[in-house]
């Protein structure tokens, strides 16, 4: 299965809190996680989510903190970035939230049990971030790390990759495709001190036409581009996927890409 790379994967701190300008468009347009992904996660760290004491890094709006608080696990959000901070106390006003990154987490040694990031390990200094985890860790604590990966295979989706390719101006091949569909292996630094275990979980989603405009346009690449030219772009985007799903639903497929290491 073909995957795409990330429109999130050049760090830098305007492009990391360009989200804040968009938080409420995320927070609502932004693909969630299936229940297989929070199975794998249980299976690869050898412990039920109920009960465990977690932290959510890069937490955004909190989509995975979400789902973690619902599979029983006491999850505190970390997030940088005001604006998504924001959103996330409107959306879990009684979830823990504490604003810090990854690389330095203001958290006691050996006191969570599982450390995630959802999305957002690319955006951290792998070498930093991987210190933190392993001294927040509890002895067998797990640091998990995944992204949902827009699947290129699917006609529709790789014509829809091509077009943001030529759009930004990525070379065919080159590290930047995947504009807007996720995020894929290359570039993404697993700290090579853990052992890691791979898994991918395929799921698709039915959204109204609209909503797969907001995600698309709630990625960095958008944010950080000419407004003008972003609209232009999802204007047109709108007629062609129209013309695939003239019912104005559209059946977005990914794949979760799960990376798993037991401290």
């Amino acid at each position: 299965m073909t995957t795409t790379h990330s429109p999130d994967a050049a760090p830098g701190p305007s492009r990391a809190l360009s989200f804040d300008r968009a938080a409420a468009q995320y927070a609502a347009a932004r693909p969630g996680y299936p229940d297989a992904l929070f199975d794998a996660v249980e299976t690869l760290s050898g412990r039920p989510l109920r009960g465990a004491r977690a932290l959510d890094v890069g937490a955004g709006t909190g989509i995975a903190t979400r789902r973690l608080r619902d599979r029983g696990a006491h999850v505190t959000a970390v997030e940088p970035g005001p604006g998504m901070a924001a959103q996330l106390r409107r959306d879990l006003p009684d979830t823990p939230l504490v604003r810090a990154d990854g690389n330095r987490l203001p958290f006691a040694t050996a006191t969570a049990d599982l450390i995630t990031y959802a999305q957002s390990w690319h955006w951290t200094d792998p070498a930093r971030a991987a210190a933190e985890a392993r001294r927040v860790l509890r002895p067998t604590g797990t640091l998990a790390l995944w992204w949902n990966v827009a699947d290129s295979t699917v006609p529709w989706l790789g014509a829809q990759e091509e077009r943001l390719v030529r759009f930004f101006g990525v070379e065919p091949g080159g590290p930047g495709r995947g504009i807007a569909h996720g995020s894929a292996t290359q570039g993404r630094d697993l700290p090579p001190e853990l052992d890691f275990t791979y898994r991918r979980v395929p799921w698709t989603r039915r959204v109204p036409l609209a909503t797969h405009l907001d995600n698309l346009g709630s990625h960095s690449a958008f944010l950080t581009t000419d407004d003008e030219a972003a609209r232009g772009f999802l204007a047109e985007e709108r007629d062609l996927i129209l013309a695939e799903f003239p019912d104005g639903t559209v059946e977005e497929a990914y794949v979760v890409e799960l990376y798993a290491a037991v401290r």
